[in-house]
Formats: C-alpha cells, structure tokens, sequence
C-alpha cells in the first residue's frame, strides 16, 4: 500500500474534517496504523453541556465517510470510528481551553532544561498535573509526592510535598491527554468508548 506524502495526508485530514463537521461532530483525531487501519475519534462540538458519543453516532459518521473516502481515492483496509474515551486527546486551542482544570498528561517535544525546578530533571518530558490558563500561555502544576498505597496511613503532621508548575505553548506539545482519572475536580465519568469499525478493501497494488 502506498504512503500518502504530506500534501496527502493534509488533504486527506481536511476532507475527513469537512464530512465530520457536515454531521455536526468535531474530528478529535486521526491517524494510520499498521495494516492499513484508519482510525478516526469524533465527539460532540463543546457548547457547555457534556454529550457523549455512541454507537449510532459513529455508525452515521462511518457511513458518510465510506462515500468520502471513495470519492478522494484513499486506500485503507479498514476504517473505525470511535468516541474519545477518557484519555482523550488535546488537539488545538479550543480543547486546551476546554479541559482547563482538568488532570492532563503532558509530553513536551523537548526536555524542559533550564526550566527545570529544583528537584526535577533537565531531562524530563513527560509530566501527569492539572491544566491551567495564564497570561502567556499554558501551565501544568504538580506534585511529585508518590500516591498512598492501598491501606497505607497517612500521617496528618506530614506536610505535602511542594506543588511544582511549568508554564508551555501549544508548540511545545508533542502530545497532551486527558488522565484517566474520574471524577477528578468536578470531572463526570466519561460513557464507555463506542468504537464501530468497517472493514473494507483497498485497491489492488496500492
């Protein structure tokens, strides 16, 4: 199967944008796998109200994008439409702003180096903390202190490790997630992924 080039994959990322947004959903993600897999997460457009994907939502959408699909000449062996789940990606502005609060899990491109705080690694990319909104940018705060093990006591005159916080663009994310954690600060239990798979036959020799 051949490898669409970049103009391609953009190509193909703004058509699957336009037949998702014409159903009234919003394309989360999209990427290629092994095997000629196609998989795409959609979820509502955020107005303030939580709605949840399901089964028939991905149904319709898997639907047009068959049509879709055909009509741009993308070769794929199979195709799933899915909802986000609970360790959804932040893809853009609107979903960083939409999860401000809310436990995220953060790979930077690059090491943080200088900006490390005392006791964290020049080294480190990859930090688990609450997403907040400050006037240059982004922030993600955190603790290092381990998590009590199950049935472990805690002493009350212990005091907590310090809060530790980094402050990041958009540019330098190289991947952000929702933490799959429920109910954190106000976060309601997430319905269960949906998935709805098609599978389908790429054109011989591509």
């Amino acid at each position: 199967m051949k490898k669409l080039g970049l103009q391609g994959e953009m190509g193909l990322h703004e058509a699957v944008e336009q037949a998702v947004g014409g159903l009234g959903f919003e394309l989360v993600d999209i990427e290629r796998t092994g095997g000629g897999l196609l998989r795409l997460t959609i979820d509502w457009p955020w107005d303030g109200t939580e709605r949840f994907i399901n089964a028939e939502d991905c149904e319709r959408v898997t639907r047009q994008l068959q049509f879709v699909l055909e009509v741009e000449g993308v070769d794929y062996a199979r195709l799933e439409v899915s909802s986000p789940g609970i360790d959804r990606p932040l893809k853009g502005v609107r979903d960083f702003e939409r999860f401000v609060g809310q436990l995220i899990d953060l790979t930077l491109k690059a090491p943080i180096g200088a900006q490390a705080a005392l006791g964290v690694a020049a080294n480190r990319k990859k930090f688990r903390g609450v997403l907040e909104q400050t006037e240059s940018g982004w922030q993600i705060s955190w603790s290092d202190e381990p998590l009590p093990k199950p049935g472990q006591k805690i002493s009350r005159k212990k005091a907590p490790a310090p809060l530790l916080a980094l402050g990041f663009v958009l540019e330098d994310v190289a991947q952000a997630r929702l933490a799959p954690v429920v109910d954190f600060k106000g976060r309601k239990p997430k319905a269960p992924g949906v998935s709805k798979e098609l599978e389908s036959r790429g054109k011989a020799g591509v």
